[in-house]
């Protein structure tokens, strides 16, 4: 092995000793919130001495900004990159709904959902926290409104369907869920949102035979 390979390795071991710690930050940000996350939170956590952390992360900002960016990498590969088998249009639309769903029943993270717990800590406070997650915010809201745009152009919902309205009671369907499966009917709360997205989805339809039955 030469110099170089040798080097190639230690990069690929840190990387991924990077991520498995951010993944741990993103799994606690959504119980203690951002502002519960520490250096020291995430060493006890990990069970690593808290020196070997400040390494890499100077200050509690750096840290919770790359926290907000491993979320969002893992919403893509959880949420987003499943539902993009689906065949254009209504169906891939409906399909984000039900990754979605699928990612907060599977129990991927202890706190139900990074974003809601982030939203609900940084929607009335300044700084780059708070425009990081604004931005991750309106990015999936962007790629939902990209969805139902597209079912539009192909003629599989009305050209008179209200975009920003759809993608706002899909959206919001999705945040009640979190919030509804941990306090109050779990099981029932995963078929009531997938139940209220699918009749509102064949009810707007061109042709509603495309989209499940029940």
């Amino acid at each position: 092995m030469d110099v170089k390979e040798r080097v190639d390795g230690r990069l690929v071991r840190g990387q991924r000793t990077r991520e498995a710690v951010l993944d741990a930050a993103v799994s606690l940000a959504s119980v203690h919130g951002l502002d519960g996350l520490s250096l020291g939170r995430l060493a006890d956590h990990l069970d690593v001495s808290k020196s070997g952390l400040f390494a890499h992360w100077r200050t509690k900002e750096q840290l919770q900004l790359d926290t907000i960016e491993q979320a969002r990498r893992q919403w893509t590969d959880r949420v987003i990159a499943p539902a993009l088998t689906a065949p254009h249009g209504l169906r891939r639309l409906f399909a984000v709904h039900e990754s979605r769903l699928a990612f907060y029943a599977d129990g991927v993270l202890p706190g139900g959902c990074f974003f809601l717990a982030a939203q609900t800590e940084y929607d009335d406070r300044d700084g780059a926290v708070r425009e990081r997650v604004g931005a991750a915010v309106n990015e999936w809201l962007t790629f939902i409104r990209s969805l139902v745009d597209d079912a539009i152009a192909r003629g599989e919902l009305a050209a008179d369907v209200d975009a920003g309205q759809l993608t706002f009671e899909i959206d919001a369907l999705g945040e009640m869920t979190v919030i509804h499966a941990r306090l109050a009917d779990h099981a029932g709360t995963y078929r009531y949102a997938r139940r209220a997205v699918l009749d509102r989805l064949r009810h707007l339809a061109a042709d509603p035979t495309i989209l499940p039955a029940e």
